[in-house]
């Protein structure tokens, strides 16, 4: 069989997200029509059934990213630092482009990406190991520019720019994406490839819209043919490799995206403080089930940067958090398959965003090694300390 990672970049609303939830046909990102939605690297697994005459079988593995955007806090830094370690582990690379959106570049234009020193060896995630391809040419080190200061990456003359720089660095086939066709006439479209096909010379181009499925199928065939032979990286009926819990907080702050305006979504963060999974069934006698579906408890902190930000999410009389609570506990229970207890509330903690700790706290991956850290292992009765 055929496996590898495809790393999905693009601009803020190119449709990243919408694009990995239809290819996984599950929840995996959260979708918003707010900008910088996502902010960390999310997998979406897709198993390919082999074709005959066709293809084999493989596992692709979709790395959404956020959207490439110039940065002006330390979440943005992080959430570009995400991009360039995605970027790390990819063996094919898509750049979506919104076809409904002007494409912001200077046809003569050198388009620059800081130089950085040479990449460590890929890795695929925590426990997930990447086998060096052993094909890499004398650039390799240089595939992917690393964040430099502040100062320099404001200078961008257009994110586009930028974009098309980090692709210029790669020595991996790299597809265009052109996303959201069923909103754009077939004449939109030539002028358009013509001018992103002068930039950079792609593997493949390929028209698709998500929300209707077109292309799909010819995008992951297209995929199939250029990854290389290997095994599962994934159990076959793994669809991503976030836990449970973080999905959680992302549904959370899905709601909070959707029902508030202005600055709140992107001084919001979640927090999950408690997560209690209901008690497996045990039926007593053969053939019962359980006259009502188990409950989950959580219980879950809304950050915030201001006061008068925390104003909003809590609404008049609390009306605002009962709404962003209400639905995002009907979205839970749909992602969990159970009834869920939720409570939340909103603590202001001022400029969060320009805070490394607080950031890097938000990464899920740290979460889970705070939360390993901190489990007790119960001795046996008896037994001395």
């Amino acid at each position: 069989m055929k496996s590898g990672f495809v790393a999905i970049l693009g601009r803020p609303n190119a449709g990243k997200s919408t694009l990995l939830n239809a290819l996984t046909g599950e929840k995996v990102a959260i979708v918003s029509a707010k900008p910088q939605t996502t902010r960390n690297r999310i997998a979406g697994v897709v198993e390919v059934p082999a074709h005959k005459g066709m293809h084999p079988a493989a596992q692709i593995v979709f790395v959404d990213t956020p959207g490439v955007h110039k940065p002006g806090s330390h979440l943005d830094r992080r959430m570009l630092q995400e991009v360039y370690e995605a970027l790390e582990t990819r063996d094919l690379v898509l750049v979506l482009m919104d076809a409904t959106r002007r494409v912001q570049l200077e046809a003569a234009a050198e388009l620059r990406v800081p130089q950085v020193p040479p990449l460590g060896p890929r890795i695929s995630g925590p426990g997930v190991p990447v086998p060096d391809s052993g094909t890499r040419d004398s650039n390799a080190a240089q595939a992917v520019a690393s964040p430099a200061p502040k100062h320099e990456r404001t200078n961008w003359a257009s994110e586009d720019e930028f974009l098309f720089g980090l692709i210029r660095k790669l020595d991996c086939p790299v597809f265009l994406v052109l996303t959201k066709i069923d909103l754009v006439s077939k004449d939109h479209l030539l002028p358009l490839i013509d001018t992103l096909t002068r930039q950079f010379n792609f593997a493949q181009i390929i028209p698709v819209s998500a929300r209707k499925r077109d292309g799909l199928d010819l995008l992951v065939r297209k995929i199939v043919e250029v990854l290389p032979t290997g095994e599962r990286y994934y159990p076959k009926d793994q669809y991503t490799d976030q836990p449970q819990r973080f999905m959680v907080a992302e549904l959370i702050r899905e709601s909070i995206l959707v029902e508030t305006g202005e600055e709140v979504p992107y001084a919001s963060a979640v927090v999950i403080e408690q997560y209690e999974e209901p008690a497996p069934f045990v039926p007593r006698k053969k053939g019962a089930v359980p006259a009502r579906l188990p409950l989950t408890r959580i219980a879950a902190a809304i950050y915030c940067e201001r006061d008068g930000q925390k104003a909003i999410l809590i609404g008049k009389g609390g009306s605002k958090l009962k709404e962003i609570g209400t639905k995002a506990r009907r979205r839970i229970e749909s992602f969990l398959g159970t009834r869920v207890y939720l409570e939340l509330h909103v603590i202001v903690e001022p400029n969060w965003r320009e805070s490394k700790s607080f950031v890097e706290s938000l990464d899920w991956r740290n979460q889970l090694e705070r939360l390993a850290g901190n489990q007790v292992t119960e001795k046996p009765e008896g037994e001395e300390e």
